[in-house]
């Protein structure tokens, strides 16, 4: 049975499952939700546990079966918890698990709880995996994206009886806090309790909420975002021209390779132009996107942005693509920055300038004029 994150503590109030499938992309949200797991499972007697971190191709699967196969001596009630960090149980790991799957319910005073990595599609429709989504409860925790971080920020704050102002100011806050974590969970988790340090609410304040300024969100919220080039292509896309220059600094501090990152941003560019010729080809929109396999999110912002890229436009990004390819190699371009990040940044930002939404009161502005 597939469950909701959100779902999970109402679940947990009507009574434990024998089998929780824990999977995702978030350390921080699966590790809250096998802590309110555990919490429970204590509170109902579940006083031994066991750990299982299935590491290698020669794991062995016989003592994760014993375990869930039989109740402890000293203990009325066990957790059988089983780690597999790589999302890989193995040759010999796929029908151990389907075997406690199907055992779960006949195993009475048994919780076992399986811990896994972000899932694939093909992973996700394996005979293991399928076994565990029937005969226990499955949650998936995914991603808090850039523009749902700002409101997970707030309710996290609200947990701990704080809060930004409710104006203009207050959105200004969370936004700055979203940008110091982005792509952190665990550092913005680590944040939001250092403010529930620095400014807790007074004794005899009978539930009252601290409200927090900018300045003391600024001078207590260190910079810990973290990115990845997956997520630079999408703000590229998106045109997020302020967001872009703040991932190309943080990719450069963290140590990424040039050629990784201007690899996306040139992929970007040939897939756009190879979808742009399609069309005018004759292929409609949608055709020539799944032709080119490009789905999910991409494909909205490709949907968004190629009506406005001239074919001349995309030729000209293509060049600089080809360019910036021999910078971040050791070669020097006149014309252009003899440094690979430099190149980098005035890359990104030609092809994110064009994806620029315009602003309605410019669009307004125009029309009037015309």
């Amino acid at each position: 049975m597939q469950l909701a994150a959100a779902q999970l503590s109402q679940h947990l109030q009507k009574g434990l499952a024998p089998l929780y499938t824990l999977h995702g992309d978030e350390p921080l949200l699966i590790q809250e939700a096998a802590d309110a797991i555990r919490a429970c499972a204590r509170a109902q007697s579940y006083s031994e546990r066991t750990v299982h971190t299935v590491a290698g191709a020669h794991f062995d699967w016989s003592e994760v079966l014993a375990a869930g196969g039989s109740l402890s001596l000293f203990a009325d009630r066990q957790i059988v918890e089983i780690r597999i960090p790589s999302g890989k149980p193995g040759k010999e790991g796929s029908p151990a698990l389907q075997q406690l799957a199907e055992s779960a319910r006949g195993n009475d005073g048994i919780l076992t709880l399986v811990l896994l990595p972000k899932l694939d599609r093909l992973t996700r429709n394996s005979a293991w995996f399928a076994a565990l989504e029937s005969h226990g409860v499955t949650l998936q925790f995914d991603a808090v994206e850039r523009p749902a971080l700002p409101q997970w920020i707030a309710q996290r704050l609200a947990r701990q009886g704080q809060r930004v102002a409710s104006d203009e100011e207050g959105q200004r806050t969370l936004q700055f806090f979203a940008d110091r974590v982005e792509g952190n969970l665990l550092a913005a988790h680590q944040e939001i309790q250092k403010l529930a340090l620095l400014y807790p609410a007074p004794p005899g304040a009978d539930g009252a909420q601290v409200v927090l300024s900018f300045e003391q969100v600024e001078s207590a919220v260190l910079n810990v975002a973290r990115y990845d080039v997956f997520k630079l292509s999408e703000a590229v896309l998106a045109g997020q021209v302020a967001r872009v220059q703040r991932m190309l600094d943080g990719l450069r501090a963290e140590g990424e390779a040039e050629v990784l990152v201007h690899y996306t941003l040139a992929e970007d560019i040939r897939a756009l132009k190879r979808v742009k010729d399609a069309m005018g080809a004759g292929r409609p929109l949608p055709l020539a996107l799944r032709e080119q396999r490009v789905w999910g999110l991409k494909e909205r912002l490709f949907e968004r942005v190629l009506p406005r890229l001239t074919p001349t436009t995309l030729d000209n990004l293509l060049h600089s693509a080809h360019l910036v390819d021999g910078i971040v190699k050791g070669l020097k371009v006149p014309d252009w920055p003899t440094d690979g990040w430099q190149a980098l940044h005035r890359l990104a930002m030609q092809l994110c300038t064009q994806c620029l939404i315009p602003s309605t009161s410019a669009s307004t502005s125009a029309r009037s004029q015309r």
